[in-house]
């Protein structure tokens, strides 16, 4: 039995969801999202939740089952409150800026890195060395940062990189006389 599964989605105020046979749609202040779930699963909606439900017992039901919950929930959440991500820049001369649809990065190499904003995505650069990510479909967020990082990877003798905020580095020691 799935434990994320079986919990309902709570659909909070101001969220419209329709659900028309496997395809469900959310509508809220920041836009609309749509998912469409496998067959394996069933979507209904009973009194203001939403309750997925497998529709057979076998393997890749069951597996369905939670995955299928799990995007539902990103969905109603998406629409209504949206996700963010933090990155952090270290090392000197390291920095970033927003110019126009572009992120540009100066990560230590002879040329700046220009990063194309995609659509429903908004960067913020507060500070020279914080990036915060923000939209409304987690997926593309979690996309956009990882990317992003992959330019500069954290390395662990100096710490120096780009890393989410909050993520601790392994560091090695030096080499030694």
């Amino acid at each position: 039995m799935s434990r994320v599964g079986k919990n309902p989605v709570t659909v909070p105020s101001g969220v419209e969801i329709a659900i028309n046979d496997r395809l469900v749609s959310a509508k809220g202040k920041l836009g609309s999202l749509e998912y469409e779930a496998t067959g394996d699963v069933e979507v209904s909606m009973e009194d203001g939740k939403i309750v997925v439900t497998p529709v057979n017992e076998t393997k890749k039901a069951r597996s369905m089952w939670g995955t299928a919950r799990s995007r539902i929930q990103n969905l109603v959440t998406g629409v209504s409150e949206g996700f963010t991500k933090e990155l952090e820049i270290n090392g000197v001369g390291y920095r970033a800026q927003v110019q126009g649809q572009n992120l540009v990065l100066q990560l230590g190499f002879s040329h700046d890195v220009n990063y194309p904003i995609p659509e429903g995505i908004q960067v913020k650069c507060d500070k020279p060395t914080s990036i915060s990510i923000t939209g409304m479909d987690k997926q593309q967020v979690g996309q956009m940062a990882a990317e992003i990082r992959a330019y500069r990877k954290p390395e662990p003798y100096k710490g120096k990189g780009i890393k989410y905020q909050g993520e601790t580095i392994l560091r090695k020691e030096g080499k030694k006389k």
